[in-house]
């Protein structure tokens, strides 16, 4: 009996995709930014450090390039929608266990499992949204890729809306558990709709077998750049909310910037998608990385709300796009069954960055000049990135099939 799901028409892609976008709403948006909305009144009532509270982000950064080395291996012996099942499903739950307990080591535990799962979910689900936009022109194509990409970004929005206004009404003590029952929950809706959509999607084709293994060798410098948007990005997501709480931001105002930040994110992906279509070798990442640095610098120059408004604004318009310019570039380089596996290696890549920069990021702001120090050095990486990114040459997939 096969096993592929019949081919849906092409008018139909956009929603199926948008349903599948939910499994980055709960593996980005609610497993891995939302902390930073609970860090606060994690760290008041648990007496973190900040590179204890970096740790716990990092840690899922860990699960994170877990899964991603094991996304592909596992799409590969089950296939890629009950793959992608498994993660969205464990990482729901992983999110609902959070709330338990104050145990450190539990709550480390459950981020890297949320990490391995979230991974999990992103890649296959990444290799099935890649499968169902093979069939439209570049620019529609980019479009598809963005709209399951800033599935990151509703889940910032939706955390924003949600936890901020729990928290503003539970005790110090309790809400932050509070807030990871919201979160779990909505998770576990999210899943029961995405699961659907993948149904509706056939198996993508994967590499024949552990031999056939993708040209890495064609993408260097994008995995270079990759690896530290990873660093530089995560100190800024982990971090923020803290440096707006200490210079005198109140709860509205971190809700609003929280939001515009992610509702960003996901407008953000019509007007990139036919930008980075048109874009060849490198120059697409670049220029998401340039604009996510001075996003990243605007609130460290000026310290009104109005600062933060307008690094929301150019950070979330930017962040989760480079995702899709990653992704643009890896389709426009290498052949159809080597899409899954390439854009496992390119999150193993990422996730080596999101282990490293919240504990730089929390190890710094440790130190005498504060949080501000660890962001400046985030906004620095940043620029690197963008110029390591520039190396990426244009490359034609092989002929070879």
């Amino acid at each position: 009996m096969p096993n592929a799901a019949a081919e849906p028409p092409h008018h139909s892609d956009l929603g199926t995709v948008a349903a599948l976008a939910l499994g980055p709403v709960v593996g980005l948006g609610f497993a891995r930014f939302a902390y930073a909305l609970l860090l606060p009144p994690m760290q008041a009532d648990l007496g973190w450090s900040f590179i204890t509270a970096g740790a716990m982000n990092a840690v899922n950064a860990v699960g994170y390039l877990i899964g991603a080395v094991l996304a592909t291996p596992i799409a590969r012996a089950t296939g890629s929608r009950r793959a992608f099942t498994l993660g969205i499903v464990v990482t729901a739950a992983a999110l609902l266990a959070s709330a338990a307990s104050g145990n450190l080591a539990f709550l480390l535990a459950l981020r890297l499992v949320a990490g391995i799962a979230g991974a999990v979910s992103f890649v296959v689900g990444g290799g099935l949204a890649a499968s169902a936009s093979k069939r439209h022109q570049p620019s529609r194509s980019a479009l598809l890729l963005g709209v399951y990409f800033c599935g990151g970004g509703a889940g910032i929005v939706l955390s924003g809306l949600i936890v901020n206004p729990v928290l503003a009404h539970t005790t110090v003590g309790s809400g932050w558990r509070i807030g990871w029952l919201v979160l779990g929950g909505l998770s576990v809706i999210a899943a029961a709709i995405s699961v659907a959509a993948s149904r509706r999607l056939s198996e993508p084709e994967l590499a024949r077998s552990r031999g056939d293994r993708w040209p890495a060798s064609r993408l260097v410098p994008l995995m270079g750049a990759y690896l530290l948007f990873g660093v530089g990005y995560i100190s800024y997501m982990t971090f923020i909310v803290a440096y707006l709480k200490q210079g005198g931001a109140g709860g509205a105002e971190v809700t609003w910037f929280w939001v515009v930040l992610g509702a960003t994110s996901i407008a953000a992906t019509y007007l990139w998608g036919p930008v980075l279509g048109r874009l060849r070798g490198g120059r697409g990442p670049a220029l998401v990385l340039l604009v996510v640095a001075v996003g990243a610098a605007v609130p460290l120059i000026w310290t009104s709300m109005w600062a933060a408004f307008a690094s929301a604004l150019l950070f979330g318009g930017s962040f989760l796009s480079l995702v899709t310019a990653i992704t643009t570039v890896a389709r426009q380089s290498l052949h159809p069954r080597h899409w899954t596996a390439a854009i496992g290696t390119m999150t193993v890549t990422f996730a080596l960055g999101q282990c490293i920069g919240p504990i730089l990021g929390g190890g710094v702001s440790d130190g005498p000049h504060g949080v501000f120090a660890g962001l400046a050095l985030s906004v620095g990486i940043l620029v690197a990135g963008a110029l390591v990114a520039l190396f990426q040459r244009v490359r034609t997939p092989p002929l070879s099939v």
